[in-house]
């Protein structure tokens, strides 16, 4: 019995959510109501509510969700060994997560503004601080025998894989997400990161 009420509850997330993505797109995150949003899910607002506090709740839900799929291709359990990066691992989950914004375009182009992008790069430069500080003071990274700061190298990166993925979804570009994940790779991988003495295990 348990398992069915979990699927139900998984299925009026889903439902929710989906109803949300759909209006955002359609009208924008300012313009809608949680009355449109349990209308579009086919819910009464007291199931609504019984998810979320209101859609500023959903839309964060949404957000942490984002941010904990990077989250994922950067956990160093994953993609890293010694001093070596599994390039071709890092390439196949970015592509998977550029293509989930890709199906969801409208909406991350919304939720991508000048606020959602700094908190996208906040976010990112946390979690690079957390699991990858003690790879990058192993290495002692200098320049002219001049040591490189820990917080500039995670800034430096963060900004790179912010910027690219915020060029992607706003520009008419046609590129798609197997080539944008192959173009941040190479850059990054086959210059910036074997500067700072990571080896590349292509």
């Amino acid at each position: 019995m348990p398992k069915k009420i979990d699927l139900r509850v998984k299925r009026t997330n889903k439902m929710i959510m989906e109803a949300f993505i759909h209006l955002v797109e359609a009208k924008g995150f300012d313009n809608i109501t949680v009355q449109e949003i349990a209308d579009e899910a086919m819910i009464n607002r007291a199931t609504f509510y019984a998810h979320y506090k209101d859609k500023q709740d959903l839309y964060d839900f949404i957000f942490k969700q984002a941010i904990d799929a990077f989250a994922s291709v950067l956990d160093p359990d994953q993609i890293v060994q010694g001093n070596r990066l599994k390039v071709r691992k890092i390439e196949m989950v970015l592509k998977n997560i550029y293509e989930q914004i890709q199906d969801n375009r409208k909406f991350f182009l919304t939720i991508m503004d000048a606020s959602g992008n700094e908190i996208l790069r906040k976010k990112i430069a946390e979690i690079l601080d957390e699991k990858y500080s003690h790879i990058f003071n192993r290495l002692k990274i200098t320049e002219n025998d001049i040591e490189v700061p820990l917080d500039f190298i995670i800034e430096y990166m963060t900004s790179i894989f912010v910027g690219t993925l915020h060029w992607w979804i706003t520009s008419d570009t046609t590129m798609d997400a197997d080539s944008l994940a192959k173009l941040v790779i190479k850059l990054v991988g086959n210059g910036h990161l074997t500067i700072l003495g990571i080896e590349i295990d292509h």
